[in-house]
């Protein structure tokens, strides 16, 4: 009689719990995973799929303007929010079910209901207990609020994917990707956006020419940005909402959306009566090989707050099958992590920022171009992409990529391959571009400027 009920039983089922439990399974573990909300996590339901397909919704408006440059005439149009978003949801769910045939196909059972820990080898979900030899957290994470008068009144981008109407107008609050991301959908869709910030600038962490020239870019289109800025309480007048700001001028809006921040979704899983560790802000504390406190539990994704991003929960989750059921123990590998933020216009990054490479006291070169994206000489539009490297000047290596410019993500992802090969500024160079092409600016730029 088998000592447990499973080998492994993953308390989440995101991105990186279903991956982590599939891997699993597929090297003849008994696998589970409890799951109280929805199939997919966080980017399936709430989060990066339906973020990116609003995007592409948004960027009709841009479209339909840039058409007359290229002999189009373009009729009478009308943007139909409800009708948006109820194709979005049909996706969602067709992606719910898409996690329920991989789990179910690998063998790996599906409880649905809250899951929280009796021991250490012990998961109870509504009540039923389960026993298993390894436990595996990824419950992710959960947006915040903070904690204002009128607080109440505001949501997070979690409400703001279902809303019944597209608001005239709509404050932000909040520097980060999600924040961004939010002001150039819902400017692109009509509405009156103001972003606000309480730093000098947004987008802390990326690269300053990143963070500069969107924000150039964003003003340009008529975007509200106001930095060192913030909300000091929020009343409810009717139907608006009014806004009292630190300065202690007011403005209003329709709706008031905070991207502040995600903290981990830990509370209520009865971390403590297991043993497990967690840092100050909730997170599960880990080792490199994403082991807890506890023995024989695990943590992977956002719930751990490594780097938050749906491919390195994935990569985490299958490093855990790995070292627990495959005699093959993986770290994940953070080193050249690419990403993008799906703002308008789009951003994207790998590697080291100049700022990062400074103050490691590396002696460094650095190339950028800007320029006006050949669509918009017939266009007119003024828009500017951006593309920056950051070369170490004792080997010649590249050490970060930075862009702003349509399809910023699709590029940068070739050059992590090439960051990861350790390339140096002299392949690049040697590499033919393709033309006429945004990305060719990438092997073609010579001069540096600092």
């Amino acid at each position: 009689m088998a000592q447990y009920d499973y080998d492994l039983f993953t308390i989440g089922a995101g991105s990186g719990g279903v991956r982590a439990s599939r891997v699993a399974a597929s090297f003849g573990a008994k696998a589970a995973v409890a799951e109280e909300r929805y199939l997919g996590g966080t980017c399936v339901n709430v989060g990066c799929i339906p973020k990116k397909l609003l995007v592409y919704a948004s960027h009709y408006s841009e479209d339909f303007n840039d058409a007359a440059g290229f002999g189009w005439t373009v009729g009478e149009r009308r943007f139909d929010w409800a009708k948006l978003i109820a194709n979005k949801n049909k996706e969602i769910s067709r992606l719910n079910g898409v996690y329920r045939k991989l789990l179910g196909d690998s063998g790996v059972t599906i409880l649905e209901g809250h899951a929280e820990m009796i021991d250490s080898h012990t998961v109870a979900v509504d009540g039923k207990k389960f026993t298993a030899k390894y436990i595996l957290v990824a419950v992710g994470g959960w947006p915040m609020v903070p904690d204002i008068p009128g607080a109440e009144h505001a949501v997070t981008s979690n409400e703001a994917f279902y809303w019944p109407s597209l608001p005239e107008k709509v404050i932000i609050v909040g520097g980060g990707y999600i924040g961004v991301e939010f002001a150039g959908i819902f400017h692109g869709l009509g509405a009156h956006t103001t972003l606000l910030y309480r730093r000098e600038l947004f987008l802390r962490g990326f690269d300053d020419d990143i963070r500069l020239t969107l924000a150039d870019e964003m003003r340009k289109r008529g975007v509200d940005l106001r930095f060192k800025s913030d909300i000091r309480s929020i009343d409810r007048a009717g139907d608006l909402l009014k806004a009292t700001l630190t300065d202690g001028s007011m403005i209003e809006a329709d709706q008031i959306l905070y991207a502040t921040g995600r903290e981990p979704k830990t509370r209520e899983l009865g971390l403590d009566r297991a043993g497990v560790a967690l840092k100050p802000n909730g997170a599960v504390a880990v080792d490199e090989y994403s082991k807890s406190s506890v023995d024989n539990i695990y943590a992977i994704g956002d719930c751990t707050d490594r780097m938050m991003l749906t491919p390195v929960a994935i990569a985490e989750g299958m490093a855990v099958a790995n070292t627990l059921f495959n005699n093959k123990p993986l770290r994940p590998n953070y080193l050249n992590v690419p990403t993008a933020i799906f703002s308008t216009p789009n951003c994207a990054t790998v590697g080291l920022t100049e700022q990062e490479a400074r103050q490691a006291n590396l002696k460094i070169d650095i190339y950028k171009t800007s320029f006006r994206p050949l669509k918009h000489t017939l266009t007119g539009r003024d828009e500017r992409t951006m593309m920056k490297l950051v070369v170490d000047q004792s080997s010649d290596r590249v050490l970060g990529c930075h862009m702003v410019g349509p399809d910023a993500g699709e590029i940068i992802q070739g050059l992590a391959v090439a960051l990861n090969c350790g390339a140096t500024k002299a392949q690049l160079d040697a590499t033919v571009g393709i033309h006429p092409t945004a990305a060719e600016e990438f092997v073609t730029m010579r001069s540096k400027v600092a």
